[in-house]
């Protein structure tokens, strides 16, 4: 019977995993960021490459720190999510729109890997491991950063431009809308003012 496996085993396995997804996204992101049409959404994403970079070789310090050779293993969940990036830039969007889902493809990996990153801190933590747990803890930080800076972008104007875009009726007919009010109310006041005068009755002198 095949001896079973330890905690120590799945950390290899989930750090090749993950090993293996950094090395997917060194050619992911800059596909994305080639697709954006924002400039500051394109350095978000070009600025995350080159971490992505120095993160494959954090990890590679992680290997050696347990004794074990860098090795990847294929990463079938960030490969979903990177097929699914592949497909939205080939939509026909606006551009506000292909912003507005790059960012999602974007956090989508982001999420992902925080995961990822969270889980092999706290099992090099428990075992011990605080060389490597210090490392990877400065991975998942990065990825925290770029998850927020994403967010910062989608809700500095991205996502509303998109939004408005995809209903411009709508923002025409609020305008429309509080123009009216605005003529309506000085009528209004007047009309109260001469009901109010025609409703005082008159005084009338005794004898």
């Amino acid at each position: 019977m095949a001896e079973a496996g330890t905690l120590h085993d799945a950390f290899i396995d989930e750090l090749r995993d993950t090993y293996d997804a950094e090395k997917q996204l060194t050619k992911a992101l800059p596909k994305l960021a080639k697709a954006a049409t924002s400039p500051e959404l394109r350095s978000a994403f070009e600025t995350h490459l080159e971490e992505t970079r120095g993160h494959i070789e954090r990890l590679e310090q992680v290997f050696e720190s347990i004794d074990e050779k860098p090795r990847g293993k294929h990463c079938d969940g960030i490969a979903g999510i990177i097929e699914e990036g592949k497909s939205i830039m080939g939509e026909e969007f606006d551009e506000a729109t292909m912003d507005a889902c790059l960012i999602a493809a974007g956090q989508r990996a982001e999420h992902y890997e925080m995961a990822a990153y969270g889980t092999l801190v706290a099992w090099a933590r428990g075992m011990g491991h605080e060389e490597a747990a210090n490392l990877l803890q400065e991975i998942l930080d990065e990825e925290k950063a770029t998850d927020e800076k994403l967010s910062a972008l989608a809700e500095g104007g991205i996502n509303q431009e998109a939004a408005s875009a995809a209903h411009p009726d709508e923002d025409e007919d609020e305008e429309d809308e509080d123009e009216e009010d605005e003529d309506s109310q000085p009528a209004a006041r007047g009309r109260s003012r001469g009901g109010a005068a025609v409703a005082t009755p008159k005084r009338t002198s005794k004898r």
